[in-house]
């Protein structure tokens, strides 16, 4: 892959931009770059040359044939919530960003989509089409603050994934600006596509190093009327995982079912200040299990049947919540745990994914690895998909990133995953700082494919070069 120097952003470039987006646009003092030098990976800080806040993709176009033909860097970012370093401008350059494509274009009820600028909130879409009587179930921990653009670049996907499914299987099409400057429509806005290549799907998850997403139509489906929600305590954390995959394999599908370990949840029901779980010390982990649809009998008796065959695990007693507030207030833990077990000194995350029925394994195989290499280790996740969130706290090291013995460490893990049958990342993305790892799970020439993939897109190398490769 060819790499790229970092030239001077000239005055006269400078006003380019700035006849481009207008000069209150264009940001390059202090305290702005500093804001914009880091996402919510590890403690990571790089500062960009210069902050550009275009409002739409014929501005975007302009700023990036400028770029491409000085061979300038540019970074892309939506809410800056990413967990992989994908939005980190470590080559300094230009940080564009999306926050000012904010407003959801229009809600097609006869044909169940919607049309959105990128900078829309995820969650402030959710609430605009359940107005409707209409869904969009990726929901991502952080949807109340992550933007939808940033959702397609990551693929993301959340605790709803285990039942609907994650970002791909909603977005029908994208209008994309290219690193050259062009702007595509990569499909239609049709339910099936056979038509070439499809260069939709390739974009989703690509990182920002393919081209940038201005326009996105996403399918919705009709909104379930009813859920119910149990948490359950286990006091064998390995137990936890096996149940996972016994509950699927009984017949039944929830919506969601997240795995807690008890050491995540107890910091963050100290940082929220809740006792919406009870914490005791004979448990080690809860499940968090959800059902929804359209008749309440079927997901009662769901749930009664789910809540019988895990007696036969050793457990305490099962919760059921009786609303929506004691509903919210068990999802908003299991929301904030990243943030919290962060804040507690967990600052290196990763984003393990294994076959559900190998998730136990993944379990006992993280918790040899922190003895083995001296470090405290929490875990959480969406457990229904086999998505596992490790989160790591080593004395003396913040980050992983160009960490020598960290890196010893994550190798190891990786290995683990990939022998279980698993991918080093389900939704975080590889972006800077796991890179190093991807030849673990693929062979060279799967990766050489990627990297003529990215030379076809971007000649230059300008788009969130040095990310994932």
């Amino acid at each position: 892959m060819q790499t790229i120097s970092k030239p001077a952003l000239t005055t006269q470039i400078i006003n380019l931009f700035k006849e481009i987006v207008g000069k209150d646009f264009v940001l390059f003092d202090e305290e702005t770059l500093r804001h914009y030098s880091h996402d919510e990976t590890e403690n990571l800080h790089f500062l960009p040359d210069v902050v550009i806040k275009p409002r739409t993709a014929e501005e975007i176009g302009a700023i990036l044939k400028i770029c491409n033909a000085g061979k300038i860097p540019v970074t892309p970012r939506g809410a800056g919530t990413g967990l992989s370093g994908g939005a980190l401008p470590h080559l300094g350059g230009v940080l564009l960003s999306t926050e000012r494509m904010n407003s959801i274009l229009e809600i097609d009820e006869r044909n169940l989509q919607v049309t959105t600028e990128p900078g829309v909130i995820t969650e402030v879409l959710q609430q605009m089409v359940k107005e409707k009587g209409l869904f969009y179930p990726p929901d991502p921990a952080s949807r109340g603050s992550c933007f939808i653009g940033g959702n397609i670049s990551e693929n993301s996907g959340g605790p709803k994934a285990v039942k609907y499914g994650v970002v791909k299987d909603y977005v029908l099409n994208l209008e994309v600006v290219l690193p050259t400057g062009e702007i595509i429509w990569t499909g239609a806005n049709v339910l099936k596509n056979s038509t070439g290549y499809n260069l939709t799907q390739l974009i989703v998850g690509s990182e920002g190093t393919l081209g940038i997403v201005t326009k996105i139509v996403l399918r919705l489906i009709p909104h379930p009327k009813y859920d119910l929600l149990m948490l359950v305590p286990f006091k064998k954390l390995e137990q936890a995982g096996e149940a996972v995959s016994a509950i699927f394999r009984a017949g039944f599908v929830p919506s969601a079912m997240e795995l807690v370990e008890i050491n995540a949840l107890k910091i963050v029901s100290a940082f929220v200040d809740s006792s919406a779980i009870p914490v005791t010390d004979d448990i080690e982990a809860h499940l968090i299990i959800e059902v929804d649809g359209n008749n309440m009998e079927v997901l009662m008796s769901e749930m009664e049947a789910i809540s019988l065959m895990l007696t036969h695990y050793e457990i305490g007693e099962i919760y059921f919540a009786d609303d929506a507030q004691q509903k919210d207030e068990l999802w908003k833990l299991r929301r904030r745990v990243a943030e919290a077990v962060k804040l507690a000194g967990y600052s290196i995350e990763e984003d393990t994914v294994v076959p559900r029925a190998e998730l136990p394994s993944l379990i006992r195989g993280v918790k040899e690895l922190g003895r083995q290499y001296d470090f405290d280790v929490v875990c959480y996740g969406h457990a229904g998909d086999g998505n596992l969130h490790i989160r790591i706290k080593k004395e003396g090291t913040p980050n992983s990133f160009g960490d020598i013995e960290m890196t010893k460490c994550l190798r190891a893990l990786f290995e683990l995953v990939k022998n279980l049958g698993g991918t080093i990342s389900g939704e975080h993305g590889i972006g800077l700082i796991q890179k190093g790892y991807m030849n673990i799970v693929f062979e060279e020439k799967q990766l050489e494919l990627m990297r003529q993939i990215k030379k076809a897109f971007d000649p230059n190398n300008i788009l969130n070069a040095g990310k994932i490769f």
